[in-house]
Order: structure tokens, then sequence, then C-alpha cells
């Protein structure tokens, strides 16, 4: 039964509301999303992607939340953090996975059609190189602490 499910769902990627996606070899857990504030115009989603099957590269992202959604990632320079879009993604590989989190690697939202409330959620497409998309719901968490991290393999 679990082998024809997970066949099903690498077809028609799942879509859920929990804290736990599967579409394929690929498996997305802890996802959230914040803003700064009600008023804010932009946010960000953190999430962790784990992959159980060959290399793949997660590549874009897309959301009705807002007008652009990318990827992004923060860097030093001159020592200031900033924050940079990562047009070529996040590299997968075989039995790796992506950490994304606050100070590191993340969804950024620019020009949200709506303030993220606690409790919503909001829908978010990952397209990976292989995999295809992935659509999810990730849930607004506008009280979580930032755990640190970043990219990890």
């Amino acid at each position: 039964m679990f082998t024809k499910l997970r066949a099903i769902v690498a077809l028609t990627a799942l879509s859920v509301s929990a804290t736990a996606a599967l579409a394929g070899d690929i498996t997305v857990t802890d996802a959230y999303a914040r803003s700064a504030s009600p008023a804010a115009k932009t946010g960000a989603a953190f999430l962790v992607i784990e992959n159980s099957g060959p290399s793949d590269r997660l590549v874009g992202v897309a959301s009705p939340a807002a007008a652009r959604v990318e990827l992004h990632t923060h860097i030093e320079e001159d020592g200031i953090m900033k924050m940079r879009h990562v047009e070529e993604g996040f590299a997968l590989p075989e039995g790796g996975r992506i950490a994304m989190s606050r100070g590191g690697d993340h969804v950024m939202f620019m020009g949200l059609t709506n303030p993220f409330e606690q409790g919503n959620t909001v829908p978010l497409t990952l397209m990976f190189e292989t995999a295809g998309k992935m659509e999810i719901e990730v849930p607004v968490d506008l009280t979580r602490m930032p755990t640190g991290g970043g990219h990890s393999n």
C-alpha cells in the first residue's frame, strides 16, 4: 500500500496543510512563514527539504501570496549581512537536505497580497529540476523564535 501511495504522490505532488509533505523522494518538514508585522509588505518561509532519491535542485518558488517570490540567502559584504536572490537555486544532493532558517537560506515573499496572520497558511509551490513541482501550505507562525542554521547538506 505504501509503495502505491508513494507512486501516486510522485505523480500528483501532494498538497497538505500539515507540517510535512511528500512528493516522490522529496520530503518537506518543519515549514513555517512569518513577517515582521501585520503592515509588512515582505515575509519569509523557512522549511527543511530532505531527499531520499537521486540528486536534484530546488530551482524556483511561486505563490499567489506575493507579487514576487524568490529563493534568498544571507551573505556578508564588508561586515554587513545582506540578503541576495539565489537565481541558480539550491543543490539537493542524494540523501541530502536543505535546512532553510532565519539568517540563512529562505523563501522571500515581496509585495504581500495580504498580511501574514498567525494561524493562517500560505500556499507555496516548490519547483525542483528533476522532481518537478510540489505544492504545500505553509503555516504562519509569528511567535516562533529563530533556531540559527542555514544551508546544509
